[in-house]
């Protein structure tokens, strides 16, 4: 799990990044929660899908948004934290220039900020949000969502309430030609906690129902 520094808008970006063995293997791209509220690359979910994508070939990139870690800048309400998004993925892009297909999963504020670069850059195939904010930031940008992808959230989840995660979902779910996949874990709060292997069975699960599909679409 090799440490990486990226050039970012602000400064460096602090990385943790797997480079798959095959030459034309998928890249993933981690976005960890808010900055301001303690989330880091390091967080127990965004490892938990590092892990998950890495075990099923991609080349993976984890970071830290800017002033988190050893990440240079300050919070920038969600402007520049996109710009460190969309850098680290024209990084993870520059040295995977043969990927069949890309991917992006976020927690909580990085799924939101996830959703932004996934409206911004085509080349993104199919994404994994967990606990998007629906309550607390607009999505209304998703208009229409240009990929289908899974979302995740808990129950008992006490920032994010449930039944906001599932307007977001069944707004997307009316746009042709998008299937928006919902998973909810009983019992989960906002942080998973130990339904972290639950989480992890089901992102698993999906991709890979989802990923040989996509593969054969690029071939």
């Amino acid at each position: 799990m090799p440490e990486v520094m990226i050039n970012g808008p602000e400064g460096r970006i602090e990385a943790r990044y797997l480079h798959a063995q095959d030459p034309g293997a998928p890249i993933a791209l981690m976005l960890h929660p808010h900055p301001q509220h303690g989330g880091t690359m390091n967080n127990k979910v965004v490892y938990s899908l590092y892990q998950t994508f890495v075990a099923r070939g991609f080349s993976t990139l984890r970071f830290n948004f800017r002033g988190v870690g050893r990440s240079q800048g300050v919070y920038s309400g969600g402007e520049g934290e996109l710009s460190d998004a969309a850098s680290a993925l024209d990084w993870v892009q520059t040295y995977n220039p043969n990927a069949r297909f890309c991917w992006i999963a976020g927690f909580s504020f990085g799924a939101w900020i996830g959703m932004q670069l996934l409206m911004r850059r085509p080349e993104i195939s199919g994404f994994v949000s967990i606990a998007p904010p629906a309550n607390l930031f607009d999505f209304t940008f998703l208009a229409p969502c240009p990929a289908s992808g899974l979302v995740i959230n808990g129950d008992k989840d006490e920032i994010v309430p449930a039944d906001s995660v599932k307007k977001l979902v069944d707004k997307l779910s009316t746009q042709k030609g998008i299937t928006i996949t919902h998973n909810v874990i009983k019992g989960a709060n906002h942080f998973f906690g130990p339904q972290i292997d639950d989480l992890s069975r089901m992102v698993g699960g999906y991709l890979d129902a989802n990923v040989p599909a996509a593969e054969t679409e690029e071939k």
